[in-house]
């Protein structure tokens, strides 16, 4: 599953780090995230959601193969 979360957080100027404070997850979870490493449980998914204040469908695109 490919997604948007490095682009949104460069747009808010967060670091990694603070990224993975609001979320309550290691930075290295945040890491594995942005290179599609790891899908976010549906929890961590609505967690994203908010933080970044978008549907989860503007958040992650499912793999087209």
């Amino acid at each position: 599953m490919r997604n948007h979360l490095k682009t949104l957080r460069g747009e808010r100027g967060w670091s990694q780090a603070d990224l993975a404070e609001r979320l309550d997850v290691t930075r290295q979870t945040v890491i594995a995230l942005e290179k599609g490493r790891y899908d976010p449980s549906l929890p961590l998914a609505f967690r994203i959601s908010r933080v970044f204040g978008l549907p989860i469908e503007q958040l992650f695109d499912p793999d087209e193969d």
